[in-house]
C-alpha cells in the first residue's frame, strides 16, 4: 500500500509538470542544444592531430582490431598509451567510418559534449519537477545546460582528444541515474549508476571514483525506501560498478604478456600497477617511477582559482558554492528523501571532494582536469537558482540572488584583469552589469521577471562565454592545453592554450611552442618537429617488409612519424621514456630478425635519455646508445637516421 501511494505520489508530479510545461521550454531546450552543437564543431578539424600522443592510437585502433581492443599506440603493438583505451574506441570507429583526420578523431568527443550538456538539463529538471513552478524548473535546467556549455574547459575539452569527454559524460549520466534512483528508490537506476561509473575508469581509471562517496551516501540516506533494502541496493549497484571496470582489465590481465603490448606507464607491464601507482596514488603524493614525479609548485586551496587554473574552471565556482550551502540551509527542514536536498548532496559531494582533490594533489595536475567539476558547477547553478528563484519577492531570497550575481560579476572582473589587452572594455562592462542587475534582483518584485532573469544570465556567463569563443577561434594542440586567451607575465604574453600554463604567480612554464619549457622533469613532453616530406618518403619506402619501420624514444616522437607515415612507429620506453618496454636484448632481437627498419632521433628528446623523471627504466638510454655504436646514420631534415639493417 505504501508503495502504491509512493508511485501515485511521483505520477501525479510528473503529471503536474508537464502539464504546467511552458510553450518556450522545448524550443528552449534545442535551442541550447543546437548552440552547444555549433560551438563544440565549429571549424573543429583546425586543430591538426590535437593530442597527437591520443591520435596516434587512434590510428593504430582504426588499422588494427588487437590495437582497437588494447589501446596500443602502434597498429604492431609494441605498447599501450598509459590509460585505459575506453576513451579510444569512439574516435577509432569514427576513424575507420570517415577516415583519419582531425575531424573524424574529434567529432565523438563534440557529439559526447552536446549529451553531457542535455543529460545536466535532464537531471535539474527531474530534481525540481513538482518542487517549483514548470517554468522555473524549465529556467534551472536551461540554466545548468548552458553553465555548463560555456565553461571554458568543457568548451576546450569536448572539442580534444583527451579522455576527459568519455570520463565526464559518463559520470554525469551516472549522476542522473542515481538521480532517478533515488526518487524511486528503483534497483534498476542504481544499478546503471554503478555501471557508467566502472565505465568512467575504462575512460580515465581513478579518476572515475572521486564521485562515489557522495554517490553513496546520498542513496544511503535518502532513498525512500527501508536502510536493509538501501544496503543490498548499493551492493548490487557496487558489482556493477566493478564488472564494469573490470572486465577488460580481467582480459587483460589472463592475456599472456607476450601476446599483448606492454602496458604504458607501468614498470612491470601490468594493468593493476597503472591504475594504483602512475595513474593513482601517485597523481595524489606524486611518487609515480617514471612520471613527473612531485609536481605540487601550485598544490594549494587556491589552486582552482589560480593563475591559469582560474579561467578554465572557477568563473561560477563562488556562485555554486554559495548556493549549494543556501539551498542546503532553506531545506534544511526538508524530509529524509527530498529530491530537491539530494541533489544539491549529489552535486555538491561530486564538487567539493573532486574539487579538494585537485586542489591538494601533489602528482601530475594539468588545469585540464577541472572538466571534472563543470557539470557539478553548472547543476549546483541550476538547482540553487532554480530553488531560490520562486522566493526573489522576499528580501533574503533577493538578496541572496543579488549578492550570487555580484559575487559572479566581481570574480569574472578578477579573471579578466589577468589579460588585460584582450577585450578590455568586456571586465568594466560586466562590473558594471553586476552591479545594475543586483540592484534589480533587489528590486524585482517591481520587474518583469524575464528580463531580471535574462540580465542575471547575460552578467553571469559573459565572462566564460568570451573564453569559449577564444577557445574555438584558436586551434588547439599539443600534450597540455588550456582554454581562453593568453594570459600576461613578466615575459609578456604567452597563449594558455598552446601548452597550459604557468604557476599560480604567472611564471611561464612553457614555451610559445605548445610544449613544456625546456630543463627539470618537463624536458621528457617534448616531441619532435613535425618530420620533412624526405623523412616521410623515406620511413614509407619498402615499409611493408617490417613490423615496425622505424623505432624512436618516446610516444610523443612515434606519433609524430606515425601520424606522417600511416606505418607503426615503435614507441621505446612509452609516453616519458621511462618504460622497459622494449628492452635492450629484445630491441635486439627485433632487429636481427629484421622487424625494425629505422631508429630515428629526431631532437625532441635527449636521446640518452638526460633527466629522466623520477626513476623509471633506462633502457631507452641503453638502446640509444647500442644503435648509435653499431648503425650508420645519415641525416634527413632534422632528424637523424639510423637504417638498423646496415651495421658500421
Amino acid at each position: 500500500m505504501v508503495g502504491l501511494t509512493r508511485t501515485l505520489s511521483i505520477a501525479r508530479r510528473r503529471a503536474r509538470s508537464a502539464g504546467g510545461d511552458p510553450a518556450w521550454a522545448r524550443p528552449a531546450l534545442v535551442a541550447l542544444l543546437a548552440g552547444t552543437a555549433v560551438l563544440y564543431t565549429w571549424r573543429l578539424g583546425a586543430s591538426e592531430w590535437a593530442n597527437s600522443f591520443y591520435s596516434a592510437a587512434v590510428q593504430a585502433g582504426a588499422s588494427s582490431w588487437t590495437a582497437f581492443f588494447f589501446g596500443s599506440s602502434d597498429a604492431a603493438g609494441a605498447i599501450t598509451v598509459d590509460k585505459t583505451p575506453a576513451a579510444l574506441w569512439p574516435m577509432a570507429i569514427s576513424a575507420r567510418l570517415f577516415g583519419l583526420n582531425s575531424w573524424s578523431i574529434l567529432m565523438p568527443q563534440a557529439v559526447m559534449g552536446v549529451a553531457t550538456v542535455a543529460t545536466v538539463y535532464a537531471a535539474v529538471r527531474r530534481a525540481l519537477a513538482g518542487t517549483v513552478p514548470a517554468r522555473v524548473e524549465a529556467g534551472a535546467g536551461l540554466l545548468a545546460g548552458a553553465v555548463l556549455a560555456l565553461t571554458p574547459v568543457a568548451t576546450l575539452m569536448f572539442r580534444f582528444n583527451n579522455p576527459d569527454a568519455l570520463l565526464v559524460l559518463m559520470l554525469t549520466v551516472a549522476a542522473y541515474a542515481l538521480v532517478r534512483a533515488q526518487a524511486e528508490a528503483s534497483t534498476r537506476w542504481l544499478v546503471v549508476c554503478g555501471a557508467c561509473v566502472g565505465a568512467g575508469f575504462l575512460a580515465k581509471m581513478m579518476q572515475a571514483f572521486l564521485v562515489l562517496p557522495a554517490f553513496g551516501l546520498v542513496y544511503l540516506l535518502a532513498a525512500p525506501t527501508p536502510l536493509r533494502r538501501r544496503i543490498w541496493q548499493s551492493a548490487l549497484a557496487a558489482a556493477a560498478m566493478l564488472a564494469a571496470a573490470g572486465w577488460w582489465v580481467a582480459i587483460v590481465a589472463l592475456v599472456p604478456a607476450d601476446a599483448r603490448p606492454y602496458i604504458g606507464g607501468t614498470q612491470g607491464n601490468s594493468v593493476l600497477e597503472l591504475a594504483l601507482g602512475y595513474n593513482g596514488l601517485g597523481r595524489l603524493n606524486g611518487d609515480e617511477v617514471g612520471g613527473l614525479g612531485n609536481t605540487d609548485d601550485d598544490a594549494g586551496w587556491g589552486r582552482l582559482f589560480g593563475y591559469a587554473t582560474g579561467g578554465q574552471i572557477s568563473w561560477l565556482l563562488p556562485a555554486a558554492l554559495v548556493l549549494l550551502v543556501i539551498g542546503s540551509w532553506t531545506l534544511r527542514s526538508a524530509s529524509r528523501t527530498d529530491r530537491v536536498r539530494a541533489s544539491l548532496g549529489l552535486w555538491g559531494g561530486w564538487l567539493l571532494v573532486t574539487g579538494v582533490v585537485f586542489s591538494l594533489m601533489q602528482g601530475i595536475f594539468h588545469q585540464y582536469y577541472t572538466v571534472a567539476l563543470a557539470p557539478a558547477v553548472a547543476a549546483l547553478a541550476g538547482l540553487g537558482t532554480g530553488l531560490l528563484w520562486p522566493r526573489r519577492r522576499t528580501v533574503a531570497g533577493a538578496a541572496t540572488l543579488a549578492a550570487v550575481v555580484a559575487v559572479t560579476a566581481a570574480w569574472s572582473c578578477a579573471v579578466l584583469q589577468r589579460t588585460p589587452d584582450w577585450h578590455p572594455w568586456l571586465g568594466p562592462v560586466v562590473a558594471v552589469g553586476g552591479l545594475v542587475t543586483a540592484g534589480v534582483l533587489l528590486r524585482a518584485a517591481y520587474l518583469p521577471e524575464r528580463v531580471v532573469a535574462a540580465a542575471a544570465v547575460a552578467v553571469s556567463l559573459a565572462g566564460p562565454a568570451a573564453y569559449a569563443q577564444d577557445t574555438i577561434a584558436s586551434p588547439r594542440s599539443g600534450v597540455i592545453v588550456t582554454a581562453g586567451p593568453s594570459l600576461a607575465s613578466g615575459a609578456g604574453l604567452m597563449r594558455t592554450g598552446a601548452g597550459g600554463g604557468k604557476q599560480q604567480d604567472g611564471t611561464a612554464r612553457q614555451d610559445r611552442s605548445g610544449q613544456p619549457a625546456r630543463g627539470g622533469r618537463e624536458v621528457l613532453m617534448r616531441s619532435s618537429p613535425p618530420p620533412s616530406a624526405e623523412l616521410v618518403a623515406l620511413l614509407n619506402a619498402n615499409a611493408d617488409s617490417y613490423r615496425w619501420p622505424a623505432a624512436t624514444l618516446t610516444s610523443l616522437n612515434a606519433a609524430v612519424y606515425q601520424l606522417a607515415t600511416r606505418t607503426p612507429v615503435m614507441a621505446i620506453g612509452g609516453f616519458n621514456g621511462t618504460d622497459p618496454a622494449p628492452t635492450l636484448e629484445r630491441f635486439q632481437q627485433y632487429v636481427a630478425h629484421q622487424q625494425i627498419h629505422y631508429f630515428v632521433d629526431g631532437g625532441g628528446m635527449s636521446s640518452a635519455g638526460d633527466g629522466r623523471p623520477h626513476g623509471g627504466s633506462d633502457a631507452g638510454r641503453r638502446i640509444a646508445e647500442w644503435v648509435k655504436t653499431n648503425f650508420t646514420v645519415r641525416t634527413v631534415g632534422t632528424a637523424k637516421v639510423y637504417d638498423l639493417t646496415t651495421p658500421t
